[in-house]
């Protein structure tokens, strides 16, 4: 059984419409492998078999073995290619693709390299798209490219001309994602590709590491093992979770219907502390479960925010929050036990 089943459903009912366009084309997707590559990727397979659309798509990962293992359903389905290579310097070739999805971004990996991955694939990929003769083209970017949120805002919009300051560890990650946006401005102006910008901020599903940077994975993780949740700050920063399924659908209505070169934050915009995040995932998954907390809070100082404002996205393209953030962290956490008593892993 598929243990995102539920979740495939929803989104080829919440975009049913949006793909009428897409019948027998061709896409390209980066980054395949990653967390937002395999929901984008698992998402088209089902789309496609739902709507017997008879697409197909060239998934490029640096690490194909791993989408095999991981989801060999995915690597074998008959609708998918997956292509080894570098975002920085695949090979081209002479096949035609109709959109382009580029998902690719690295994390955790020296500045140099993040930011080379980020600027340079980003170029590579939008000359493969102006070769190959796609008009459109999708970028995830990020909410990183507005830099520190000032106390005084309490929702990022899409106007906002803030920046990475570039003394922060972050700057790299934000100022390669600001390169990407401008390089899609150059290309849609030189070459008539339509180019739609997503900025992604914070979000919750199935394949989210539970042991890295992300504060609401290493919940879940200390959840369902049981053990204490460990908040490593002051529990004050102030974020907003988007669960994947709901992002998906973002994302294919942003390729679809986006205006060209007009940025849309993606996410939630509904804020949460990361105490009563530690909370909420505490009640939802292992109540009385302790939380402690690494420090204090300082006195008179205002919280650290990174909370979007998605009106644009639902005023001009109709996009909705469907899934709250209990369900979401309790459909996350299904999919984490199932995986781990050898259930599918899709």
């Amino acid at each position: 059984m598929n243990l995102l089943s539920c979740d495939l459903e929803y989104i080829k009912d919440q975009t049913t419409e949006l793909w009428q366009e897409a019948q027998g084309k061709r896409f390209f997707i980066t980054g395949g492998s990653g967390f937002f590559g395999r929901w984008i990727v698992e998402s088209f397979c089902a789309v496609n078999r739902l709507l017997k659309l008879d697409a197909s798509a060239v998934v490029l990962t640096r690490k194909p073995e791993r989408l095999m293992n991981a989801a060999p359903h995915l690597a074998s389905d008959p609708s998918i290619k997956l292509m080894h290579g570098d975002v920085r310097s695949f090979s081209f070739g002479v096949d035609r693709y109709d959109y382009v999805v580029h998902a690719a971004s690295e994390g955790g990996i020296p500045a140099r390299e993040m930011l080379d991955t980020i600027v340079q694939g980003t170029r590579h990929t939008l000359d493969f798209a102006s070769a190959c003769g796609a008009t459109n083209f999708l970028l995830l970017s990020s909410g990183a490219v507005y830099g520190a949120q000032p106390p005084s805002i309490e929702f990022l919009d899409e106007s906002f001309e803030g920046a990475p300051i570039l003394e922060n560890c972050h700057a790299p990650y934000g100022e390669g994602k600001r390169m990407a946006e401008l390089l899609c401005h150059i290309y849609s102006r030189d070459f008539g590709i339509n180019c739609k910008v997503a900025r992604c901020f914070t979000f919750v599903g199935a394949h989210l590491p539970l042991d890295s940077h992300f504060a609401i994975g290493n919940f879940i993780g200390n959840a369902l093992r049981g053990e204490p949740l460990q908040i490593q700050g002051d529990g004050t920063p102030l974020r907003s979770y988007l669960y994947m399924a709901d992002a998906v659908v973002w994302i294919w209505t942003m390729l679809f219907r986006a205006s060209t070169l007009r940025p849309y934050n993606l996410g939630s915009d509904q804020p949460i502390s990361i105490a009563d995040l530690a909370q909420t995932v505490a009640e939802v998954l292992s109540p009385g479960a302790e939380i402690i907390v690494a420090q204090r809070p300082l006195p008179d100082v205002s919280p650290l925010r990174y909370v979007p404002s998605v009106r644009s996205a639902k005023e001009d393209l109709g996009l909705t929050i469907g899934v709250d953030l209990r369900e979401a962290i309790r459909r996350t956490a299904a999919w984490c036990k199932g995986q781990d008593s050898g259930g599918d892993k899709s």
